[in-house]
């Protein structure tokens, strides 16, 4: 029941407050657990390294466009 008064609560609001909201709502779900975001530094940073020693190749940007215009 209180999620319906909220809802309407929010809907009463005016648009810069719904914008704020929506942020802050937005906000507190994006956030990635610490222990996740340390991995995903650690692996991006040993892609870069591989890179950059030529272990591995990019992939031109154009493949990548093509891939996702079917």
């Amino acid at each position: 029941m209180l999620t319906l008064e909220v809802e309407k609560e929010v809907l009463n609001l005016n648009p810069e407050d719904k914008i704020h909201l929506a942020e802050m709502i937005l906000d507190s779900l994006a956030k990635p657990d610490s222990k996740t975001e340390k991995k995903w530094v650690k692996e991006s940073e040993s892609r870069y390294a591989a890179y950059k020693q030529n272990r591995t190749s990019g992939i031109p940007l154009s493949e990548i466009k093509k891939r996702y215009e079917k």
